[in-house]
């Protein structure tokens, strides 16, 4: 099957009778095949409704606009909150890198393998030390020095490099570098950073010594959107591992880098597949 002729509809909107069947109905009558469905309802069946479908349609690729066009209609009378995403439309991603660079090896790999659904287009970093192992995939290395003096200057630049490169949603594999308000509202909920540490627990610069500190059992790694609100924008995946007394920090940090680079490959797949659908400060995941 051509993912050409493969299309994503994603929708929220008021819960009520009717959505599935609507939705259904118009696909059928333009002859398209339904391959996989996806719903959702909160507050069990009063609140939200959410679906992900893909569907097949021949000749999506020139119909795709008035398919757009002719579903307004039932959209606004479900007052629906949705998207036509084409499969074959590959999203572009900019991946932004500090020193670490475990987390950009992971997207690299899976990227060289065919895992991930998306293109990287371009790195950036406000250091030099992962320019040769970017250079070596084939790929443009952008370097931008971040002072607190030049901080709006760098982002202007950093932004230009995102509109040269038609870049769709950002990624910030252990970029160690706070975006400002006026970055963030050029790419809303299509920014996606790795925490290291399971939030909400042990923010800040030194989670795995703060988690050696206090003794804990587990350690984790949280993927989400970012917002202005430092480290609380929705949470699209977390994961943990066991630890005990055996281990030191460096242990804790070894193994940190490993969960690190899982969660945020997780969490960008999905995002590239269109399985992230936004609940207020909350997402639905369809995995």
């Amino acid at each position: 099957m051509s993912l050409e002729d493969v299309g994503r509809l994603l929708i929220s909107c008021p819960d009520r009778p009717g959505i599935v069947a609507a939705v259904s109905h118009f696909l059928f009558e333009r002859g398209a095949n339904i391959i996989r469905v996806n719903e959702h309802s909160s507050e069990r069946g009063g609140g939200t409704f959410f679906m992900r479908l893909e569907f097949r349609l021949e000749e999506l690729a020139s119909t795709a606009a008035a398919l757009e066009q002719a579903f307004k209609p039932i959209a606004g009378s479900f007052d629906m909150d949705w998207r036509l995403a084409p499969a074959a439309q590959r999203k572009r991603l900019a991946v932004f890198v500090s020193r670490a660079e475990h987390a950009l090896l992971e997207l690299l790999w899976q990227q060289r393998a065919g895992d991930l659904a998306a293109e990287i287009v371009v790195v950036i970093s406000n250091h030099t030390n992962n320019a040769e192992l970017v250079q070596r995939q084939g790929l443009p290395f952008v370097h931008v020095a971040i002072s607190s003096a030049t901080k709006l200057q760098a982002e202007a630049h950093e932004l230009e490099v995102l509109a040269d490169y038609n870049v769709d949603t950002v990624v910030l594999a252990r970029y160690m570098q706070v975006l400002s308000p006026a970055f963030l509202e050029h790419y809303p909920a299509r920014i996606i950073n790795i925490h290291h540490g399971f939030l909400p627990a042990f923010a800040g610069a030194n989670p795995y010594q703060a988690a050696y500190d206090r003794g804990v059992k587990l350690i984790g790694a949280t993927a989400h959107y970012v917002t202005e609100e430092l480290d609380a924008g929705p949470i699209i995946e977390q994961d943990v591992l066991r630890i005990d007394h055996r281990l030191g920090p460096d242990d804790l940090r070894r193994l940190g880098r490993y969960i690190e680079r899982v969660v945020l490959a997780r969490a960008v797949g999905w995002h590239v597949e269109d399985r992230v659908l936004l609940h207020g400060n909350k997402t639905i995941v369809f995995n």
